[in-house]
């Protein structure tokens, strides 16, 4: 009888848990700055399963860090946003409103559409590095890219130079630690980004930094969306590496993207590094707009309260009158976004989408599907490059603005992952990254209509149901 009477006990006692922590996860949801669909995806599979949704919610469902966010020391705290008066345009207004740096003068800004132009650039770089270099990367490939890139760094080491290489833990799950150990014993530091797994009081399965960043003693700086492994640059030429972008540039952005190094370091190992203080005082006069290579550095993540480069590419998107050209391996746009490129469609501006006809991830060329038919069918020109996979990401409005960097337009990028873009202000620069995506429409197929049989639109259908919940 006790015996009975005891497993009922549990078997309550479990329910209320249960019931209490689904209604805990469920305001926890409801409070948290998160997209509709997102909300109620999550809603749904906690009260309709919560012995999978509780659990799933806990390892992946967290997206914004808000105590974090305001305890993270700020990433440009030289900045006085009430003495700036005048914006280039709305896009700079947004993104200052927001707390990113205003447009700063590089004083050179190189485009390396090729992996193994970049990767020579980048040793080069390395190379010439005198006090510090900081590095940070998404995969580091234990391969003939990843090798010789770890060996240089650690003989800079040897010669006294401060290094600093941050690695994400996702995207380096694979790679072996020994490939670290010379570094480490040269006297360079290395950290892993957010660890998977809850050993460590900052941990995440799901929120990734998805960074590329090379920065040498505070003056040139590597920025763009290749990775640190043959997939994306190498000694030789390679028929399989994707197609990508990687800038390298000199001059005051370069500050600006030394303080997103710095501050993820920080977070990420709670070890501080000094620099000394910037001030920066110059303005942009409306006469120099098309003289100088003009750049805003823009960071966006779960520690940041505002999603920062998604309003800034939601206003773009409103702000374009003649074009908008987007490059990027996966296409998953939320429903504001692809409602105004409909409506810049249907207004007569050039909506062009160029994607590669199959990707790296079977998921996301479906989760495309319904957002690509919706524009097809109002106009837009969808094009799909067949010779390979492209990993670049692009987008240009008008000649007003172009935007580089680590973000793809997908739901993770804007909403999930910590990323940097470079916005580019210059017609002479917008022009270059132009030409590079004219030079891809002409190895490219334009696409009239997109497979419509009911397994297709099935397996569509399924893979868009994955996004709002990553």
């Amino acid at each position: 009888m006790n015996s009975i009477i005891y497993q009922i006990l549990l078997e309550h006692t479990l329910t209320i848990l249960g019931f209490l922590l689904a209604i805990y996860f469920i305001w926890r949801v409801l409070n948290e700055h998160r997209r509709p669909g997102g909300a109620i995806a999550w809603i749904l599979i906690i009260i309709f399963a919560p012995y999978i949704g509780v659990p799933l919610y806990f390892i992946l469902g967290k997206r914004k860090w808000v105590q974090k966010a305001h305890s993270k020391l700020p990433l440009y705290d030289s900045l006085k946003l009430t003495e700036k008066k005048s914006f280039v345009n709305p896009v700079e207004r947004v993104l200052i409103s927001a707390g990113a740096p205003p447009i700063r003068i590089a004083d050179n800004v190189v485009f390396s559409f090729d992996g193994t132009d970049a990767f020579n650039k980048l040793i080069q770089l390395i190379d010439s590095a005198t006090e510090y270099i900081y590095c940070t990367t998404f995969i580091l490939g234990n391969d003939e890219t990843g090798k010789p890139i770890i060996e240089t760094l650690t003989r800079k080491a040897k010669e006294g130079i401060n290094v600093y290489l941050l690695l994400d833990s996702l995207g380096c799950f694979y790679l072996p630690r020994r490939l670290l150990n010379p570094l480490i014993e040269a006297g360079g530091k290395v950290s892993f980004f957010l660890p998977i797994l809850p050993l460590r009081r900052k941990w995440s399965a799901n929120l990734r930094n998805h960074r590329k960043i090379v920065i040498v003693d505070g003056e040139t700086a590597m920025v763009g969306g290749m990775n640190l492994s043959k997939n994306f640059m190498g000694p030789t030429p390679d028929p399989k590496r994707f197609l990508d972008c990687a800038v390298f540039l000199t001059g005051k952005p370069v500050k600006d993207i030394e303080e997103i190094f710095i501050r993820d370091w920080e977070f990420t190992t709670d070890e501080k590094i000094l620099i000394p203080s910037t001030e920066f005082n110059e303005t942009i006069q409306e006469q120099t707009y098309s003289l100088k290579s003009l750049i805003q550095v823009v960071a966006s993540g779960p520690d940041v309260p505002e999603d920062t480069i998604y309003d800034a590419i939601l206003t773009a998107c409103m702000e374009a009158k003649e074009r908008i050209w987007i490059l990027t391996p996966y296409f998953v746009p939320d429903e504001p976004i692809l409602k105004t490129l409909i409506l810049q469609t249907r207004a007569g501006t050039d909506v062009s989408i160029l994607l590669p006809k199959k990707s790296n991830h079977l998921t996301a060329d479906y989760a495309r599907g319904p957002a690509l038919r919706e524009l097809l069918n109002n106009g837009a020109n969808i094009w799909f490059y067949p010779k390979g996979m492209i990993h670049a990401k692009l987008l240009i409005f008008d000649r007003f603005l172009a935007i580089t960097g680590s973000p793809n337009l997908d739901i993770r990028s804007m909403y999930l992952n910590f990323e940097i873009a470079l916005f580019h202000y210059s017609p002479m620069e917008i022009d270059c990254i132009a030409g590079w995506f004219s030079q891809l429409l002409n190895e490219s197929e334009i696409i009239r209509k997109l497979n419509e049989s009911k397994s297709q639109i099935f397996l569509e259908n399924l893979s868009s149901l994955i996004a709002p919940l990553i």
